[in-house]
């Protein structure tokens, strides 16, 4: 690997979601401080979304690495279940504990238990769900009951939705519009720009222990920017493979040519 040809402690470019790789670019911080934000005034509803590979994994992670001990956070990284399943995993998650065949009505009452007992330990909870776009139309019309459960001074719960736009789409279906008015937070990620991609190859760099000069000439760069059309983990992709070219022609320097040769061996991006 490329890893001691280049001076590095680890790889750079992983697509895992390390939020010690966090870049806090434009969007990103943008996106980041309105869900802080939104969580602290106490908002019910809050949506980010972005297209495949913008990083809205690592933002959701990233978000609840930093909340304080006053936050009690719960993550449903896969929302494609039935109403009662996504309340079961919302139990879980809150350590609830249950009988085996519990009903509907007593897991409903369980679940508010719990949350006006975070209460009135002045706790806020808050539900984040990944790829919210998975979502089946009656999870969704579940999620707007949840947020039902309220004191006279706040929500119990406050629901984080990120997603693909396609969530966009579904929430403008007649039958659950009462949900989609009720979001008053929303973010939508976009692809880094040509200034922002400098720095975020930069940042990925040092975090991963690099200290020489300028590793990704500007030719590169722009070749990463026009073929990744800015998406974080399509830039991931096409910088890692860029290294190992480089790294493969003992090379000390990614040049603009490894990128296109990166490029087209990379089905999702723009061939240079």
């Amino acid at each position: 690997m490329y890893i001691t040809h280049f001076g590095l402690r680890e790889p750079p470019f992983s697509v895992v979601p390390d939020t010690s790789f966090f870049f806090a670019g434009t969007n990103s911080q943008e996106a980041l401080n309105t869900l802080l934000v939104a969580v602290k005034s106490g908002e019910g509803f809050i949506k980010i979304t972005g297209e495949v590979g913008t990083g809205k994994t690592l933002l959701c992670r990233k978000f609840m690495s930093i909340l304080d001990d006053s936050f009690v956070t719960a993550y449903i990284p896969n929302p494609y279940l039935e109403p009662r399943t996504l309340m079961l995993a919302l139990a879980d998650e809150l350590e609830i504990p249950l009988e085996k065949d519990v009903d509907q009505h007593q897991l409903l009452k369980s679940i508010t238990h719990r949350l006006l007992s975070l209460a009135h330990e002045d706790k806020r909870v808050v539900l984040c769900i990944d790829e919210a776009q998975a979502m089946p139309l009656k999870t969704l019309e579940a999620l707007r009951l949840l947020t039902n459960l309220e004191t006279e001074k706040r929500k119990l719960l406050q629901i984080i939705m990120f997603g693909q736009p396609e969530l966009n789409k579904k929430l403008q279906i007649e039958g659950i519009r009462q949900l989609a008015q009720r979001i008053t937070f929303h973010y939508h990620l976009g692809e880094l720009s040509r200034d922002d991609l400098d720095f975020y190859l930069s940042h990925r760099l040092s975090i991963a222990g690099y200290g020489g000069s300028r590793l990704f000439s500007s030719g590169a760069v722009r070749a990463l920017r026009y073929a990744s059309k800015g998406i974080p983990r399509l830039i991931n992709i096409l910088a890692h493979k860029s290294l190992m070219l480089a790294y493969g022609q003992g090379k000390r320097q990614v040049l603009a040519r490894h990128v296109v040769v990166a490029a087209k061996d990379t089905a999702t991006a723009r061939t240079i």
